[in-house]
């Protein structure tokens, strides 16, 4: 029986990476072999992203480059996955007849199935499933020193402006024991770095124990054996509470930042959005939190432009930037999905002023970013090694930066360095968003 070689293509967030993280583990060995060269691949799997505007261009602009390898005779099978997929299936594979099959979101663990009923007439489309549990008891392929563990799938928020509850479904938390047990696995395996992520993750376990349950499952992870680090995605504020901030505070392996998606600061644009939360209870966790963790980092996301904001409304976020300082901070211009309530409000914001705005954020931000990196320098911290750059120079990352969407630390080191060990590094300049530094043994005044 001939080995098919199969490619992945992975878009949008760390939820999508995941999903072909499970796709990739599951698949029969015996008949499929991963590639990492798209060119010599007879089967390609793209994971979309369809959550906004841009990212629906990237994938469909990714999927036309993709079908021409289809075209040119190499390629004989083109299956997409992810939420674009679900969100559009019978468009996709209407007006893209080089498509051979679609997997929803929730239907990912029918891989083997899809691909074995390629040769098929039929186009396979599995979109049935939204709210499928998360599959368990799976030795994922480990790629890299950095994993993300999901701890739960979908979401109940109903935010006016987010299409993703009807493309992921409602939320549904992993129990306590099977997340343990991956990130078991994961350590074993010489992972260094465990990121949890959700659609929002400070409401874990509510649906499932019926108590709000982040807390309980750091502490727990806090028990287990190993040198590594937890980092925290995507908690929104309503449900961080005493419990939670005292378990990210008193716990060793938890690290000290938190990615918290605010969105907007005005009580006028948070109510239109289903916000459940205003300025003042966001001012007071703020507070709250560099009070009770000193060194905490804190990243947030913004939306600019959302339909009826107004330039009071903006200021107010300008001027919230400019007072709290966020270490690190998104923003982005709304995007007017269809299929969510605010596609209908009134009062939308035209494109020139929405970037305008975000233009303004992006500046101030930039000098609130280089005054916190300037002052890092004369300070050592514990820097995980990812890669190597060139001789003496590595290339890594400290607490203060979350893989892929934050800042890096160059380190010099006069000798060797092993990827995936955790160095002392003390800073010596900062750039635009990174930092440089030398090994602290080797450091001299």
């Amino acid at each position: 029986m001939n080995m098919h070689k199969i490619y992945f293509e992975t878009l949008g967030c760390s939820k999508n990476e995941v999903d072909t993280n499970i796709m990739k583990s599951i698949l029969d060995k015996k008949l499929y072999e991963i590639t990492d060269s798209k060119e010599i691949a007879d089967i390609i799997v793209v994971n979309t992203c369809g959550f906004i505007e841009s990212a629906k261009i990237e994938s469909i602009d990714t999927i036309l480059e993709l079908a021409k390898l289809k075209q040119s005779g190499f390629c004989k099978f083109l299956v997409l996955t992810g939420c674009l997929a679900q969100r559009y299936p019978e468009e996709l594979i209407t007006e893209m007849p080089e498509i051979d099959a679609i997997i929803g979101t929730g239907n990912i663990n029918k891989i083997n199935d899809v691909l074995s009923n390629l040769n098929s007439n039929k186009k396979n489309v599995l979109v049935d499933n939204i709210n499928n549990l998360y599959p368990e008891n799976i030795n994922r392929e480990v790629e890299s020193f950095v994993q993300y563990v999901k701890i739960s799938e979908g979401c109940n928020n109903n935010c006016t402006y987010c299409i993703i509850p009807k493309l992921r479904g409602k939320n549904r938390s992993r129990r306590i024991e099977d997340i343990l047990e991956e990130i078991k696995y994961l350590v074993h395996n010489n992972v260094k770095e465990i990121v949890l992520i959700a659609q929002n993750t400070s409401d874990y376990g509510i649906d499932l124990y019926h108590e709000y349950k982040l807390y309980e499952l750091l502490n727990e992870i806090e028990k287990i054996e190993g040198d590594f680090l937890v980092r925290l995605l995507y908690l929104y504020p309503d449900h961080i509470d005493d419990k939670l901030i005292m378990s990210i505070k008193n716990n060793s392996k938890i690290a000290k930042y938190l990615d918290i998606p605010l969105q907007h600061v005005s009580n006028n644009i948070l109510r239109s959005m289903n916000r459940r939360t205003d300025r003042e209870s966001i001012e007071a966790l703020i507070v709250k939190l560099r009070k009770e963790i000193p060194e905490v980092i804190i990243r947030t996301t913004l939306i600019v432009g959302f339909p009826g904001e107004t330039e009071d409304d903006f200021n107010e976020l300008y001027e919230f930037i400019e007072k709290y300082k966020f270490d690190k901070l998104g923003v982005f211009p709304y995007s007017r999905e269809e299929g969510t309530a605010s596609y209908n409000y009134p009062n939308q914001i035209s494109e020139e002023v929405k970037l305008n705005r975000l233009e303004r954020i992006m500046k101030v931000q930039k000098k609130i970013s280089n005054d916190i990196l300037r002052s890092r320098i004369g300070k050592t911290y514990r820097v995980l090694v990812e890669a190597e750059i060139e001789d003496n120079l590595y290339e890594g990352r400290s607490y203060m930066d979350s893989p892929e969407i934050d800042g890096v630390v160059f380190i010099q080191s006069k000798s060797p360095l092993e990827l995936g060990q955790f160095v002392n590094v003390h800073i010596v300049d900062s750039l635009e968003y990174d930092l440089m530094g030398v090994v602290e043994n080797e450091f001299s005044k």
